[in-house]
């Protein structure tokens, strides 16, 4: 109890010795940099309208730095623009733009440095190599950021948010185009990316490597080079996503590599060459997922084993299912497959016949991309047809033993 009333007064004394100081071209004080100078711990800054040039500014004390009216901070093509490098700082209301190029420090329009609550919202970002970026940061906040870029060559550009050795993130309500990567995750922990939209990155939406135990929730991921990459990682969350035209000869709407453990509920794959290809991915429930005018629903490579695909709509897909071996170690179950012409004659809403979602032309194509010339051939359609009714290329155990006979509400 004690220790709270003492609390309560330093944060009260706090704001009482706390000031304002404001930079613009009316005011006593003319630069930023010269604000943060005079500036002390808890200190809030005001910029005012206007365009600075001053190179490199490094925060580097607990502060508040708030652009009024959208003032603009402009790298000239030659600076780091924003170098946070003090803990608890609030960086919001600015355009930044025209950071740096190098490919060996990776300048950036705003970087975080080995930072703990640091927050960063309601900015504008354009034209800059890196977009944002936190270098082993700790519950950190980027919030409700526009970050665009215009490169069209992914080694000319880097990541819009990018989050290295980094624990307890929140990646919240941000626009993210034309980057190399929207979003990157690399050895990321304990964080949620909610609400987020990224189209038309040159390579992914979103690309997770080596990140445990987080969670990607109600966000868009839009016509990208190849939409999202999950690699190298368990116990991931990936609820009630958007996978939305992400079309290309390696492309798909997810792509699922060396991961564990993890729950993929609620997200909709809709025209995508590939809802979803999973390597290597085991133990790993697909839930209430809608897939959709895809090229392919999902490729399951015969590395994945122990997966769970159950009360998934497959709709309007030219391919449901792909994979490239015999052996089946995966689980399907009560999906509702729109090219399934079997019957209920109990009336239980299931299917009284098995469905075989695993097509002959299917795995023709997987192993000779070239056949899809002859799709939707009498040949073709006879050869299918035929397979149905006397599997023998296709795996037996490959198949839905419940099929729905209607497409599910989700």
């Amino acid at each position: 109890m004690k220790f709270h009333i003492c609390l309560s007064f330093l944060l009260f004394f706090n704001c009482l010795w706390s000031q304002k100081i404001e930079v613009g071209s009316d005011k006593s004080v003319k630069t930023i940099k010269k604000a943060i100078e005079l500036a002390k711990s808890g200190d809030t800054i005001i910029v005012n309208k206007g365009v600075y040039r001053e190179g490199n500014i490094i925060i580097d004390k607990r502060i508040i730095l708030q652009g009024k009216d959208l003032p603009v901070l402009d790298g000239q093509q030659k600076y780091e623009v924003v170098s946070i490098k003090a803990d608890s700082v609030i960086f919001s209301g600015f355009k930044v733009i025209n950071s740096g190029y190098a490919s060996l420090n990776d300048p950036c329009g705003i970087k975080i440095y080995d930072r703990i609550g640091v927050v960063v919202k309601d900015n504008f970002l354009e034209n800059n190599f890196f977009g944002i970026y936190v270098q082993k940061g700790s519950n950190c906040i980027v919030k409700n950021n526009t970050i665009k870029a215009y490169q069209k060559e992914e080694q000319r550009i880097g990541n819009g948010i990018h989050c290295w050795k980094s624990d307890s993130m929140q990646i919240v309500g941000n626009r993210i185009s034309g980057h190399r990567d929207g979003i990157y995750f690399e050895f990321v922990s304990n964080s949620v990316i909610w609400r987020n939209v990224s189209k038309a990155n040159i390579r992914y939406g979103l690309h997770f490597m080596f990140s445990n135990d987080d969670a990607y929730i109600g966000n868009v991921f839009k016509n990208n080079g190849a939409g999202v990459a999950v690699m190298f990682t368990r116990n991931v969350k990936m609820f009630n996503n958007y996978f939305e035209e992400n079309w290309g000869d390696a492309a798909y709407g997810l792509l699922l590599k060396e991961i564990s453990d993890s729950y993929i509920v609620g997200n909709k794959f809709i025209r995508n060459t590939s809802g979803i290809y999973m390597e290597g991915t085991s133990r790993v429930k697909l839930e209430r997922n809608i897939f959709k005018d895809n090229g392919w629903g999902m490729k399951v490579q015969a590395s994945c084993m122990e997966n769970v695909i159950s009360s998934n709509n497959f709709l309007s897909n030219t391919f449901d299912i792909s994979t490239n071996g015999s052996l089946v170690l995966n689980h399907f179950n009560n999906n509702y497959w729109d090219k399934y012409e079997g019957y209920d004659l109990n009336r239980d809403g299931i299917g009284d016949v098995p469905f075989h979602p695993l097509s002959l032309f299917a795995v023709i194509t997987e192993n000779n991309p070239s056949a899809m010339l002859l799709f939707r051939s009498f040949m073709i359609t006879l050869l299918d047809k035929s397979e149905k009714i006397l599997p023998s290329i296709t795996p037996d155990n490959f198949v839905d033993e419940s099929p729905e006979m209607k497409s599910l509400v989700l």
